[in-house]
C-alpha cells in the first residue's frame, strides 16, 4: 500500500486506514507486534492517531475519521497488534448519534463532489517537472498544519460524550514529576501502573501517552508536561538501524530543541530506548528499570529493555517481577498447546463473565506461528470496575 499512500496523501483523498501495528519482516518472517510498519509510512504524508486498549480504539478512532473530512488528511489509526487488537475486553460502547451529529456535511459534500464523473471530467495525478513540483509540493503545508488543533478539538468533543479525556498527549502522574517517560500505545498502559506505584512510595514521576503522533504537534506536547521535568526517556517499539536515534525519540529531541518557551536552563535530559519488539511482553519490573535508568547519574541512553544484550550490552538489568493488580482483581493464567482447546474454553469464560456480571474484564492469548501444537498462554481478569486502565 505504500505507493499510493503516497498518492492518496499527495491528492488530498479523505481516508482511514485501522492498522494493528506489526512487525516488518527483517532477518526473518515475523507476525507479531511492534510499530515498525507504522513508523516506515511516516513520510507518506498520512497522519498518525494511535490508541493504547480497547476503550480506547472505541472512543478515537471516529477522531481519525471526522478530522480527515474535516481537513483533507488521510490517517492511519493505529494500535497495538495482538497486544490490543486481538484483546478481549470490557468496553462502553459510544453515542453513535452524537457522533454523526459531529460530522462535516459540507466538507463530506465537497469531498462527494470530487468524485470522478464523466459529465464533469478532469484531470488529476499528472506528471510535474521542476519547475513546479517543489512548490506545490510545499502548498500542502497549511493543510497539515491545521490538522492538530482539528484532532484535539475532536477529542474535546469526545471527552464530553465519553466522560474521559482525550487530547493529542495524555499527561499522567505527579503534577511536579522531575522524570517523565514518553511513549505510545499498550505500553502506557503499564508504564501507568507503574506511575502509580512510584508515586506511592513518595517518588515524582510521570507519562506522556501520545495520542498524535503525525502531525507531531510541539505545541500540544509542551501543554501537558510539567514544568519540573528534569529528564526525559523516550521509548520506541521499533529498531531504525544506523540512526542516531528511533523515531519518536527524535522528534521530542527536536522538539525541545525548537521550542523557545523553555529556556535552555531548564531544558531536560533526553535519552531513548526500545522495548516490546515483536510481542515481547514488557512488564512493571522492566518499567521500574526504565526509571532507575533515568535517574541514574549517567543515564544509558538507546538502550533496550526486556531482553539480555551480551553482544553490544545496550541492555538494562530488570529486577523481580512484581504484580500491580488493584485489589478486588482476579488474574489467572492457563497453559495449554495449539488446537486443544484451551483459548476457545478462555476465550468463553471471559465473555461469559463480561456478558452476565457488572465486572470489567480482560483477557488476552499468547499463542506462536507453530499453529497446532504450540505453546499457548491466556491471561484471564477481571475485576469490580466496568472500565480502567489495563496493564
Amino acid at each position: 500500500m505504500i505507493p499510493n499512500m503516497y498518492k492518496i496523501a499527495g491528492e488530498q483523498l479523505p481516508c482511514v486506514f485501522d492498522v494493528s501495528a506489526r512487525t516488518v519482516a527483517t532477518q526473518s518472517l515475523n507476525i507479531f507486534g511492534d510499530h515498525s510498519d507504522v513508523y516506515a509510512c511516516r513520510q507518506t504524508g498520512f497522519a498518525m492517531l494511535c490508541e493504547t486498549n480497547p476503550q480506547e480504539v472505541m472512543d478515537l478512532s471516529p477522531v481519525a475519521h471526522l478530522a480527515t473530512i474535516e481537513g483533507k488528511v488521510p490517517f492511519i489509526n493505529f494500535f497495538d497488534g495482538f497486544r490490543t487488537s486481538h484483546e478481549i475486553q470490557k468496553i462502553e460502547l459510544i453515542d453513535e448519534a452524537r457522533l454523526t451529529a459531529m460530522l462535516d456535511r459540507d466538507a463530506l459534500k465537497e469531498f462527494r463532489a470530487r468524485a470522478l464523473n464523466p459529465e464533469h471530467p478532469v484531470t488529476r495525478g499528472t506528471a510535474q517537472n521542476p519547475d513546479i513540483y517543489f512548490q506545490t509540493r510545499e502548498a500542502s503545508n497549511k493543510f497539515y498544519d491545521a490538522i492538530p488543533d482539528m484532532v484535539a478539538d475532536t477529542m474535546k468533543e469526545i471527552s464530553k460524550i465519553t466522560g474521559r479525556d482525550y487530547k493529542p498527549f495524555v499527561y499522567y502522574g505527579a503534577k511536579d514529576a522531575e522524570n517523565v517517560i514518553v511513549a505510545m500505545g499498550s505500553v502506557t498502559e503499564t508504564i501507568k501502573e507503574t506511575v502509580d506505584y512510584l508515586m506511592a512510595k513518595g517518588e515524582k514521576v510521570g507519562v506522556v501517552t501520545v495520542h498524535l503522533y503525525r502531525p507531531f504537534s510541539v505545541k500540544y506536547l509542551m501543554a501537558v508536561l510539567p514544568e519540573s521535568v528534569k529528564r526525559v526517556c523516550v521509548l520506541d517499539r521499533t529498531k531504525e538501524p544506523g540512526a542516531n536515534g528511533d523515531p519518536l525519540y527524535m522528534d521530542v529531541v527536536e522538539a525541545f530543541a525548537t521550542c523557545k518557551e523553555i529556556p535552555c536552563e531548564r531544558k531536560p535530559l533526553i535519552i531513548g530506548g526500545r522495548y516490546g519488539l515483536s510481542s515481547k511482553d514488557t512488564t512493571p519490573a522492566q518499567m521500574l528499570a526504565v526509571f532507575a535508568n533515568l535517574k541514574a547519574n549517567e543515564p544509558k541512553n538507546q538502550f533496550t529493555v526486556g531482553i539480555v544484550d551480551d553482544v553490544t550490552f545496550r541492555s538494562l538489568p530488570v529486577g523481580e517481577e512484581i504484580s500491580l493488580a488493584k485489589p478486588g482483581t482476579f488474574e489467572a493464567l492457563f497453559f495449554g498447546l495449539g488446537a486443544d482447546g484451551t483459548v476457545g474454553a478462555n476465550k468463553n469464560s471471559i465473555k461469559i463473565i463480561g456478558g452476565t456480571t457488572d465486572k470489567y474484564c480482560q483477557a488476552y492469548f499468547s499463542y506462536d506461528s507453530k499453529k497446532s501444537g504450540g505453546y499457548t498462554s491466556s491471561h484471564l481478569r477481571f475485576g469490580c470496575l466496568l472500565y480502567t486502565s489495563p496493564s
